[in-house]
């Protein structure tokens, strides 16, 4: 094969970018919004949300699209208001180490650095809110509670990378599965007891530094140690909590 045939099929492997934005956001949505509460608006009166609303812009990201590619200017933050994302970042010859996922109320993009640190694609039909830098910091100097939800949020990210490092440097398989469902389980919004799994196998396997097999197995394990059921749709549900607690702190016998 030659490099020109190479270099295109790498370039037609990549996902592709396409983001569809409509236009600022009424003061009357962000109101009502569901995910208010949960995100880092939820900071700002009701008499003040209208500013918000000023410079959010309501994008649209069709499943497998990607709208934050690694190594270009940081020009927008990303607050998701439905559907689920998963974090990468790419080596030069294309292959993709899975960082994270982030779904309803994650706000993206907090990074000080001038470029995006990693790359992130809709894993489904994924909504959100798209703020750019400037005027973010424009309402940052207005209302400082913003500023110290967004430096909590950067906080919580750096606590997340701390505990991916203990998680593939000194945890099992079966510890690492059940922290990864634990952690999902936080992350819910329906029951607390059902699990979303809208990644792949091998997305989870990536996530967790295993393999596609490993990571099935392990499943099968706690469905028969009735550690967790199978739920409807891409949902898992825990069914002995304390239990997976037990093991993801590598305290089971």
């Amino acid at each position: 094969m030659s490099d020109q045939t190479t270099c295109l099929h790498q370039r037609e492997s990549r996902p592709r970018r396409l983001i569809l934005a409509g236009a600022h956001r009424q003061p009357g949505y962000c109101l009502t919004c569901g995910i208010r509460a949960q995100s880092v608006c939820s900071v700002i009166d009701d008499d003040d949300i209208a500013r918000l609303a000023e410079v959010a812009v309501e994008t649209l990201v069709l499943p497998g699209r990607t709208f934050i590619e690694e190594g270009t200017a940081a020009t927008d933050f990303y607050n998701i208001t439905s559907g689920n994302v998963k974090l990468f970042k790419a080596l030069p010859d294309g292959r993709r180490q899975i960082m994270g996922f982030a779904t309803t109320g994650h706000f993206l993009g907090l990074a000080v650095s001038d470029q995006y640190a990693f790359g992130a694609e809709a894993m489904d039909t994924v909504r959100l809110c798209r703020f750019s830098r400037a005027r973010m910091r424009q309402l940052m100097d207005d209302f400082p509670r913003l500023e110290r939800r967004l430096l909590a949020e950067a906080s919580n990210e750096l606590v997340a990378a701390q505990n991916q490092m203990l998680l593939l440097g000194r945890k099992t398989a079966r510890e690492r599965v059940a922290s990864f469902l634990l952690d999902r389980m936080r992350d819910a919004t329906g029951p607390s007891q059902d699990v979303p799994l809208p990644m792949t196998r091998s997305d989870m396997a990536d996530y967790l530094g295993l393999t596609i097999e490993t990571v099935s197995r392990t499943l099968s394990w706690m469905r028969a140690e009735r550690l967790i059921a199978i739920g409807r749709g891409h949902t898992v549900r825990v069914t002995a909590s304390e239990r997976l607690e037990t093991l993801a702190a590598g305290e089971a016998a």
